[in-house]
């Protein structure tokens, strides 16, 4: 499908920007240069009749992004958490993308619901709401269960969101090829591995029996994490398209003046915000990767309740270890250690000069040390970041992209809480203790048993190998019996050194 086809796709978002008035909202917003302004008009003002008119009792970014699909709402879901990026005003209109989309009706849910639960709605539920929270991929309706009487959120994908999206993320992978073909200088940005990312993500959000396995093994990771709370799965009520869990009261998190009428202090809760997420994303390498101020509460004793676990981010333990390691040297303001660790993972290309490096990274961290938050232009922290990572040949690192897109948007989440916080006074504790847990003697002494316990699963087959590779070795010619020799010899040493192992395994 990733034909020319798309180019209309294409013309079609520049022109439903330009029909629905939101152009130069998001241009101004962006702070886009003349002549950038100038190719979005010349390309989209000609073809402003084939754009989508969309919903006119919508703002215009909100109308011409729902009107656009799925995708492009996620896209404005990001957007939306970032006023320090966009604009009070656009973040203002794009907050309604979160979760207050136009909803499908009640009836086509109760049938989708009964055709995936191979029953009768009534059989499951006694009580089942119109729609009260609509999103780009799904709604929720409040249900009652027939058998406990418990109350619970039941979540309904959208009819024929499987289509759209595939739809939206063909147009993205064409768009992507001609960045390519001709943009090289963009190639470092790898924009085809970017939307196979994406694409991997969205797909798995498809599938709520997905969701529901993502959010019980949250909830085993984070059920002794104090302030947090996660709804109970009900499995025997889900399936792949309907997921029903634990209904759960709270304010809404984006809702600041009714967490003031509650007493909540909202100082506490965006230091929390983004305490539990480094947590969680350091400590067990998964987190909630989408977690703006729709798929957020507060619980009337000050809990944070997170839903929403379609989107779910993993990470190894040695990135863990080097986003760490980058966190710490920029909290202790050692730009040399940060620019180090940048060589020793490859984000940087070695031919590079380190010092340099160092150089361009003390002129991101310095002003923000010190000063208010409010006062900080994240917008050009943006651009000259970009600037950086073009300027030192930086790749994009698509495993760390879903952990990126996550701390931008739980960092503005916090913003909005509370302008002046201070991200780096609330990471500082976090990362510290993960730090003296993973990097040190403890660390090495953990890596070491980890490492026995792999090798220990190939003791049975160690005398067959250690055979195989004798044979082998016999039989390869050769003029230099010595050679034959050390290779026999290299071959029962790396036997006996996998024997030690797994001896020491089973002695500690």
């Amino acid at each position: 499908m990733r034909g020319p086809h798309n180019i209309i796709r294409l013309i079609r978002t520049g022109a439903t920007f330009e029909r629905t008035g939101a152009m130069n909202l998001v241009l101004d917003a962006f702070e886009a240069p003349k002549p950038l302004r100038i190719l979005a008009h010349t390309m989209g003002w000609p073809f402003k009749w084939l754009g989508y008119k969309g919903d006119p009792a919508m703002p215009p970014a909100t109308r011409a992004l729902t009107a656009l699909g799925p995708a492009y709402i996620k896209f404005g879901q990001v957007l939306s958490t970032r006023p320090d990026v966009v604009g009070e005003e656009l973040a203002q209109q794009l907050r309604v993308l979160q979760d207050q989309l136009p909803p499908f009706s009640r009836a086509e849910a109760m049938l989708q619901v009964e055709k995936e639960l191979g029953r009768p709605l009534n059989v499951v539920f006694s009580e089942f709401s119109e729609p009260i929270a609509a999103a780009s991929i799904a709604q929720v309706h409040r249900a009652r269960l027939t058998e406990s009487g418990d109350d619970v959120a039941v979540k309904v994908l959208r009819p024929g969101i499987e289509r759209a999206f595939n739809k939206d993320v063909d147009a993205f992978y064409f768009a992507a090829r001609i960045v390519d073909l001709f943009a090289p200088g963009a190639r470092r940005l790898r924009p085809m591995e970017v939307i196979e990312h994406f694409d991997g993500v969205v797909q798995g959000e498809l599938d709520l029996r997905l969701e529901s396995s993502a959010a019980s093994e949250f909830a085993a990771n984070t059920v002794d994490d104090e302030g947090f709370q996660l709804p109970r799965i009900r499995w025997e009520a889900s399936a792949r398209r309907v997921m029903t869990l634990d209904w759960a009261d709270g304010v809404a998190l984006g809702d600041n003046a009714a967490l003031d009428a509650a007493g909540h202090d909202r100082r506490a809760l965006g230091e929390q915000v983004l305490s539990l997420f480094l947590r969680h994303a350091l400590r067990d390498g998964y987190f909630h990767a989408d977690m703006h101020q729709g798929n957020l509460k507060v619980a009337a004793n000050g809990d944070i309740i997170a839903y929403d676990f379609g989107i779910m981010g993993h990470i190894d333990e040695y990135t863990r270890r080097v986003y760490a390691e980058i966190l710490f040297g920029f909290i202790k303001r050692d730009y040399k250690r940060v620019a180090e660790v940048h060589f020793e993972a490859g984000y940087v290309p070695a031919d590079r000069d380190v010092d340099e490096f160092a150089r361009a990274i003390r002129a991101v961290g310095e002003p923000i040390f010190g000063m208010d938050a409010s006062h900080i232009s994240m917008g050009s922290l943006l651009n000259y970041l970009f600037e950086v990572t073009e300027r030192f040949g930086m790749e994009t690192r698509t495993e760390l992209i879903l952990l990126q897109r996550t701390m931008v948007v739980v960092e503005g989440v916090a913003r909005s809480l509370d302008p002046h916080i201070n991200i780096w006074e609330v990471a500082h504790p976090v990362v510290e203790d993960y730090i003296k847990k993973s990097i040190g003697p403890r660390a090495i002494a953990s890596d070491l048993m980890k490492t026995a316990k792999v090798m220990a699963r190939f003791g049975p087959r160690l005398p067959a190998l250690m055979e195989q590779a004798l044979v082998a070795q016999s039989q390869e010619p050769t003029s230099d019996p010595g050679a034959r020799a050390w290779t026999g010899a290299a071959a029962l040493g790396a036997a006996a050194g996998a024997l030690v192992t797994v001896l020491l395994t089973y002695l500690f």
